[in-house]
């Protein structure tokens, strides 16, 4: 049996041994390892983590922002190593990073779950403020600090309270924190159980917490409730603060919850005797009521009749004459008015009222004191293509058509003569009070020049009938002449002046003179009459030369003529 020797190990072998424990020793570097206190020197704790050296920690690491007390000696600590010897021999050593370390680990945790975590806001810096996370060093936004705005964040500061972790990126080192999140989360936890036990028609107290132009806010214990502002009172409310101030207690009665978003619509009118029950055997349609005027809009105004009860007079019922008009040019807020119930619906709640019912029609007013072929004056007002409109009393117009300003010219010509602001005179044709209309006339203040010829005298002026002419203007185009014994005028054109051409010459007569014509048209029905000189001169010479002008006569047309006319000239002394 043989023996063998240990070799002694060399110096290549010892450096060996020390190269390896070195290296296991360097892997624990940027980690987090144990460590025991060995000593308290003052403000700093030494700790020996085993390395074969000691290392140092201040130990506000341990006590900062409220954390563990500070350690004692003997005591295991968790420590984070960074480099096993510094320039003093000494190992470098830090409690924050390990905490930190710990916390990243835990936040990541908490983050993935959606979990609260608890922190200390420490410092303010721009945007926001800092907070501890155990070590963790948080971004706080100032918009998430409260759910409302605050001016003093003086008592949040150094206190532990839960913030949710909105957003964290490890390689950066970022973490962003909301306060507000968790403080809604909190509120909202209220709000259902608040809203659990509440229930639709309950009636309650609670507190006007806010005003606005739609209604008020009403604080029930822990949640609020909208009063809306149709739902304050009966009658007509501008705006809440009319009837409500804010820290007033009120008694409301819950109309509707919405569970989903926790919304209470509330009701104080709904806590009254509704007025409109029976509505319609108290106001009847046709009777007539005293109101004030409470709203005006561009279609009407609102006449109250009671607390609660309001009716619509519609612009169209506002006024007899006043037609698209502003309804607040007729009526003013807070007038005293009377008015005529026109319609009633309880269904839809609404009261339709007239104004100008309460008033006597004008156009009746009219009728009785202007019967049908009396007088009337007035301003015209306006003209139009068709007629002109004319300014009466009681604020009424009335019309004189085209047709009704004169007997023996056109309208269209006549019309130019008038202008707006002339006074006239005319006559009531009609008075129609249904539409609203009165028809004037002119031309019947004159006689009708065809009325002076009665049905047994027409054989005097009828078509082929010689009349006796009176000129009453020579124009260039002819002759403006009126039948004696009649109030007929008529217009001979120039081609109807004579037989000749040469004689067609309107500067041949002259005004005040007579002369024969023969009627070549008469309609009584169309109310047209013509004349002419012509037809006159050829209807005598066919008659002369059938007087006069025998075959075996020998008798020239002159003399033919001549014997005519001188005849024509001695008939009527015969």
């Amino acid at each position: 049996m043989s023996t063998s020797t240990q070799r002694a190990p060399s110096r290549e072998d010892f450096a060996a041994l020390l190269e390896e424990s070195y290296g296991q020793n360097e892997a624990f570097e940027g980690s987090v390892i144990k460590g025991r206190v060995v000593a308290i020197e003052k403000d700093v704790a030494v700790i020996d983590v085993g390395l074969k050296t000691e290392g140092r920690v201040a130990l506000k690491e341990f006590t900062g922002f409220g954390r563990d007390p500070a350690p004692k000696v003997g005591e295991e600590v968790e420590v984070y190593l960074e480099r096993i010897e510094n320039a003093l021999g000494e190992a470098v050593i830090s409690r924050d990073k390990a905490r930190r370390e710990e916390s990243w680990v835990k936040l990541e945790k908490a983050f993935e779950n959606n979990e609260k975590v608890e922190g200390v806001i420490f410092n303010q810096v721009k945007g926001g403020f800092t907070v501890d996370l155990d070590g963790a060093v948080a971004f706080l936004p100032r918009s998430q600090v409260d759910i409302r705005p605050i001016r003093d964040v003086g008592p949040l500061m150094n206190v532990p309270q839960p913030f949710h972790i909105l957003k964290m990126d490890r390689r950066r080192g970022n973490i962003v924190v909301s306060r507000r999140t968790v403080l809604e989360e909190s509120r909202a936890e209220q709000r259902h159980e608040i809203v659990a036990n509440l229930e639709e028609g309950q009636v309650i107290e609670g507190v006007v917490k806010n005003i606005t132009d739609y209604g008020a806010f009403v604080d029930l214990g822990g949640i609020d409730g909208l009063l809306h502002v149709t739902d304050v009172a009966w009658r007509r409310v501008n705006h809440p603060s009319e009837v409500l101030s804010i820290g007033q207690t009120v008694r409301v009665k819950i109309i509707k919850i919405n569970h989903e978003t926790h919304r209470i619509s509330l009701g104080m009118k709904q806590l009254l005797e509704d007025p409109w029950q029976g509505i319609e055997a108290k106001y009847p349609i046709g009777a007539k009521f005293h109101g004030r005027v409470t709203n005006i809009t561009d279609y009407g105004a609102f006449v109250e009749l009671e607390p609660g009860i309001e009716g619509l007079v519609h612009v169209s019922e506002m006024s007899w004459t006043k037609k698209n008009v502003h309804p607040g040019k007729i009526v003013a807020t807070s007038q005293e008015v009377d008015v005529q119930v026109l319609e009633v619906d309880p269904v839809k709640r609404r009261i339709s009222l007239g104004l100008k019912q309460t008033l006597q029609n004008p156009w009746e007013a009219f009728a009785e004191k202007h019967p049908q072929g009396s007088t009337v004056s007035g301003e015209v007002k306006n003209k139009t293509e068709f007629g002109l409109f004319i300014g009466l009393d009681g604020d009424v117009d009335g019309m004189v058509h085209l047709s009704d300003l004169d007997w023996n010219r056109p309208g269209e010509q006549v019309i130019e003569e008038y202008k707006k602001g002339d006074v006239i005179t005319a006559q009531v044709l009609d008075v129609d009070i249904e539409k609203e209309r009165i028809s004037l006339g002119v031309k019947q203040l004159a006689n009708d020049p065809f009325a002076s010829i009665s049905e047994e005298g027409a054989g005097e002026v009828k078509k082929g009938a010689v009349v006796t002419t009176e000129v009453l203007e020579v124009k260039e185009a002819g002759l403006e002449v009126k039948i004696t014994g009649t109030d007929l005028t008529t217009f001979i054109k120039r081609n109807e002046l004579a037989r000749d051409r040469a004689d067609q010459r309107p500067e041949r007569f002259a005004v005040g003179e007579k002369v024969d014509a023969r009627v070549t048209l008469f309609d009584r029905k169309a109310r047209k009459v013509a004349v002419s000189i012509k037809a006159l001169e050829v209807a005598e010479e066919k008659e002369a030369i059938a007087q006069y002008g025998s075959a075996d006569s020998g008798a020239s047309l002159g003399d033919i003529l001549g014997a005519a006319l001188k005849a024509r000239e001695e008939g009527p002394k015969k």
